[in-house]
């Protein structure tokens, strides 16, 4: 009697792991979205247009809608949290029980972690193009100029790698719930 109650423990503690992560997953990319979302930038940069004229002032911004990488991840962060969400509500609902809503869970979690990748890898290149510049093409540095703004996306980036390991901690977690079953 005592084995079958800690079989009963385990499938129960197991289900509750799954959901902190998935909590964990949702609230990481939601904070991802919105820092990268909330991220902008002023600052004012000396332009010389004649060398025998005085530099002129002009403030420049940085937002984070003025590449389509950092739009991606922030619209990608936003799908992975409100797929989070969602999930984390269908699962309550039917509380693990149905075989189908797991199994499409489990590879909408596996969308996710594919689409968060991507999203961090689009995001990764153009975040060490502009902290590194480019020569080849003639692109300076601009995180020398905009260090708060570049400061922010590289925060932004980690929270969301985070957010797709939980997802895919999730994918490891239901193989062995699988595994479990054999």
């Amino acid at each position: 009697m005592e084995t079958e109650l800690k079989i009963v423990n385990t499938k129960s503690s197991f289900n509750s792991k799954a959901l902190i992560v998935r909590l964990l997953a949702l609230t990481l990319t939601l904070v991802a979205a919105v820092l990268l979302g909330v991220d902008k930038q002023t600052t004012t940069v000396s332009l010389t247009i004649v060398t025998s004229l005085p530099p002129v002032d002009l403030p420049v911004t940085a937002k984070w809608n003025q590449l389509s990488a950092f739009v991606y991840f922030v619209i990608a962060n936003a799908i992975a949290c409100s797929y989070g969400a969602t999930s984390l509500i269908v699962i309550l609902v039917t509380r693990g029980k149905n075989k189908l809503v797991s199994l499409m869970v489990t590879v909408l979690d596996i969308v996710m972690v594919a689409l968060l990748f991507s999203a961090i890898g689009a995001t990764g290149s153009v975040g060490l193009i502009g902290y590194n510049g480019n020569s080849h093409v003639n692109w300076d540095k601009v995180c020398n100029v905009f260090g708060k703004f570049c400061h922010q996306v590289a925060i932004a980036v980690f929270l969301s790698f985070a957010g797709s390991i939980a997802y895919l901690l999730l994918i490891v977690l239901a193989a062995l719930k699988l595994h479990d079953k054999f």
